[in-house]
C-alpha cells in the first residue's frame, strides 16, 4: 500500500449518446488539457487510453522560416529551390 500514495482517487464520468466524454476538472487542470487540445486515444484490454497530440504550429513555423528568407530574396533575389531546402534545414535543425 506504500505505493498507493502516488495515485489519485478516480472520478466516474458517463458515456453520452453521442460518444462523449467529460474529463474532470481537476484532470484537465492537472494535464493542462483546454479547448480544443488534441488527444490521441486507443483501446488497450478493457481501458481507454488518452493521451495529449503535441502538433507543432506550422503556421508559426512558416512566419519563422519567411522572416529567414524574405531578407536573402530582398537583398539577392529569387532564391532556388535548393536554397530553400537548405534554410528549411537549417530552421529544422535548430529547433531541436
Amino acid at each position: 500500500m506504500k505505493n498507493m500514495a502516488k495515485y489519485e482517487r478516480p472520478e466516474v464520468t458517463v458515456v453520452s449518446g453521442k460518444g462523449q466524454v467529460v474529463i474532470p476538472q481537476s484532470v484537465r487542470e492537472k494535464l493542462g488539457l483546454k479547448p480544443k487540445t488534441r488527444l490521441l486515444v486507443y483501446g488497450y484490454k478493457d481501458a481507454v487510453i488518452m493521451k495529449r497530440l503535441e502538433i507543432p504550429d506550422v503556421f508559426e513555423d512558416l512566419k519563422a522560416l519567411y522572416k529567414k528568407i524574405e531578407p536573402r530574396i530582398a537583398r539577392y533575389g529569387t532564391l532556388s529551390e535548393e536554397e530553400v531546402e537548405e534554410i528549411v534545414q537549417r530552421h529544422r535543425k535548430a529547433r531541436r
